[in-house]
């Protein structure tokens, strides 16, 4: 098969990687790539957003497959423009991404059909939000752009003065654009954090092993919110008594929901949950693999990627027997100094070499220049280590780390080691 993968960071570093094991595959292209992706696949320059020159390319090359791997051209509608040009494509409908494109979409679906999560409200106007929070007086708040923001567009306000100027940057201020012209307030929920992703064909859900992310810049959850500075799996408290309880109150309820609205959800649904001392409740919602909790999913698969993809595609998900590693994996992200504000980039990357054994660097911000790699990005790379244990995983993820070097290289130290009472 001739495979295309959209995207060119991490995450599509790591799909591309699991493609390759597949003996399904003669050649992977990715569109745009990064400089880790070109010593697996053939590097096409095309924005990951260009829907017509990407179908243009996977009809050119006649392209059996294209994976459609970030949020913007799903929710753009590119898997629906690949099936019309009679192009077989991984990845939400544009009328099932909507999950993911609008966070009032999927707190109205929530509320709809008895999904649990936060309690919240819907502005359109700046004014009568701050009037709301000034009401409610209840902090942390968590205040949500509506739509896309490169996984940044969440601010948790500790006191009126924060809420208020978050408030008046997303909706005022455009500091995200258009997603930012409806806003979700919502209550803050307490308890640890947990990332669950699941292949769906529509009718069946086949959860992937947990995952943990840490989405602030610094140490002890301190700092901005980023993409996400790195993660583990499986996460230390998704036991297989919480894994039911996810799959009868929130999985299965939402597959059935999409489908009775007439968007039935083909893909990979993420969900973002919060164990709460009333239950597990949904955060939110990606239309997509997570990006970095691919980079410790996917290296703990062992069936084929491409035949799940297919199988999803066809409708036939109950038909395939997943299984997954009993060992786990931490990602330690290595970031550009500065990230997610300012920061500079074109600086040679040392080291990459030295990475062996249960050892993978996933590229997220890199290119090829001069005949080296170079940093591109805020998220440079991903220090994936795969061992028997979560400790052991650490340990090794970080050894790892200690021989990779950029100028400003920034990254935190405490990935995977917080424990839960």
């Amino acid at each position: 098969m001739n495979i295309l993968v959209v995207g060119g960071g991490g995450r599509e570093h790591t799909i591309v990687w699991k493609i390759a094991q597949s003996p399904k595959v003669e050649k992977i292209y990715c569109a745009p790539g990064n400089g880790g992706i070109a010593e697996l696949a053939e590097c096409v320059d095309i924005k990951a957003t260009d829907i017509d020159a990407m179908v243009q390319f996977a009809k050119e090359r006649q392209i059996d497959l294209v994976m459609v791997a970030p949020d913007d051209p799903l929710v753009l509608g590119m898997v629906d423009a690949m099936e019309a040009a009679g192009i077989r494509a991984f990845g939400p409908r544009k009328n099932a991404a909507i999950i993911e494109g609008s966070k009032v979409f999927s707190k109205e679906l929530m509320k709809k059909y008895n999904i649990p999560t936060a309690a919240y409200e819907v502005f359109t106007d700046s004014a009568s939000a701050i009037d709301y929070v000034k009401r409610q007086n209840s902090f942390p708040a968590v205040i949500k752009a509506e739509g896309l923001a490169l996984g940044k567009g969440v601010i948790i306000a500790q006191d009126l003065e924060e809420a208020v100027t978050g408030i008046r940057s997303i909706m005022d201020d455009k500091q995200f654009g258009d997603s930012g012209n409806r806003i979700v307030i919502e209550e803050y929920l307490q308890g640890p954090e947990v990332s669950v992703l699941a292949f769906t064909d529509g009718k069946t859900v086949v959860p992937m092993v947990s995952a943990q992310d840490h989405k602030r810049a610094y140490d002890n959850d301190e700092g901005l919110n980023t993409g996400g500075m790195g993660t583990f799996s499986p996460s230390r408290l998704y036991t297989d008594d919480i894994a039911a309880e996810c799959m009868d109150n929130i999985f299965l309820p939402t597959i059935k929901a999409m489908q009775q609205e007439g968007r039935p959800f083909k893909g990979v649904l993420y969900f973002g949950l919060m164990m709460t001392k009333n239950g597990v409740k949904v955060i939110e919602y990606n239309a997509r693999f997570g990006d970095p909790e691919t980079q410790v999913v996917l290296p703990r698969l062992k069936t084929d990627l491409v035949e799940i993809m297919e199988a999803i595609i066809d409708e036939r998900l109950d038909t395939v027997n997943i299984e997954w590693d009993d060992n786990a994996a931490v990602c330690v992200v290595l970031a550009s100094g500065g990230y997610p504000t300012k920061y500079q980039t074109g600086y040679e990357i040392k080291g990459l070499e030295t990475a062996k054994d249960n050892i993978i660097v996933f590229h997220a911000g890199t290119k090829r220049q001069d005949g080296k790699i170079v940093t591109a990005g805020g998220r440079v790379l991903g220090v994936t280590a795969v061992s028997a244990t979560l400790d052991q995983a650490i340990a090794d993820a970080y050894k790892a780390v200690e021989s990779i070097s950029f100028q400003d290289m920034h990254y935190r130290k405490d990935i995977g080691i917080k424990k839960y009472n």
